[in-house]
């Protein structure tokens, strides 16, 4: 895990109630036993010198049995220390132990399927996560319909998901921002031709109609432990209403 500086990026949002909102978006930490416990510490130390309302990590935590890496997942823990963490599920989690990694991510807010309402400037804004579409292979329940509900029936909404191939659940239900990772940016060129045939977007940000849409390139990697044109990244997303641009 290399950590390249932090950066920000204005997201341009519908919603008047979202103005001003600063995430901190994180992404495929793939934590292993390989990973020094250093790098973590570094990582909390970052993020804790940074402006912002709550955190956001869109899945793959870990990349080994929680076991063999119980202190490294500690530190992580320290993150909420600041501000509030909110998580959901990815591949990796699920195929290395989702329930172990809940147990010792007892600070943060884990997010599959379900909403939590937060307060920011007395407005309330709804957060949405769903459930890893390898879900299934591991009998867990991924709640599309209930998440779709969830997304439609509330007004100021922040979807986070691990794929970004859960786009259309947050275009068709107008949600206002979609916060998603798994694909590293590509990790390494020239295989981010290779993602884009299976994942509607690389990295970065997009617009579909009424819904902002960032793809994290994550902090970690899978497989080599290399990247080529494709950084890891530590991001804050500030949000800015297009009606008081």
């Amino acid at each position: 895990m290399k950590l390249n500086l932090p950066q920000t990026v204005e997201v341009f949002i519908n919603h008047v109630n979202l103005h001003g909102l600063r995430i901190l978006h994180l992404s495929d930490l793939h934590i292993n036993k390989k990973i020094k416990e250093k790098t973590l510490i570094e990582l909390i130390n970052t993020c804790n010198n940074l402006d912002y309302d709550f955190a956001v990590i869109t899945g793959d935590i870990i990349d080994c049995k929680v076991k063999y890496i119980k202190e490294k997942l500690h530190i992580l823990n320290t993150l909420s220390s600041k501000k509030p963490v909110y998580y959901i599920s990815g591949n990796h989690d699920l195929v290395y132990g989702l329930e172990e990694l809940k147990k010792e991510l007892s600070n943060f807010i884990f997010m599959d399927n379900i909403s939590k309402n937060i307060n920011f400037n007395n407005n309330k804004i709804c957060i949405v996560g769903l459930a890893d579409r390898f879900s299934k292979f591991f009998k867990i329940k991924r709640d599309e319909k209930k998440v779709f509900n969830l997304l439609k029936e509330n007004k100021a909404t922040i979807f986070i998901s691990h794929q970004p191939k859960d786009y259309k659940l947050a275009v068709n239900s107008q949600t206002d921002l979609f916060l998603c990772g798994h694909t590293h940016g590509g990790q390494i060129f020239p295989f981010h031709f290779f993602v884009r045939l299976i994942q509607p977007f690389l990295a970065g940000l997009f617009y579909k109609n009424k819904t902002a849409i960032y793809v994290n390139r994550g902090l970690g990697t899978w497989g080599i432990d290399y990247r080529y044109k494709a950084d890891s990244e530590i991001t804050i997303l500030k949000l800015i209403s297009k009606s008081v641009e």
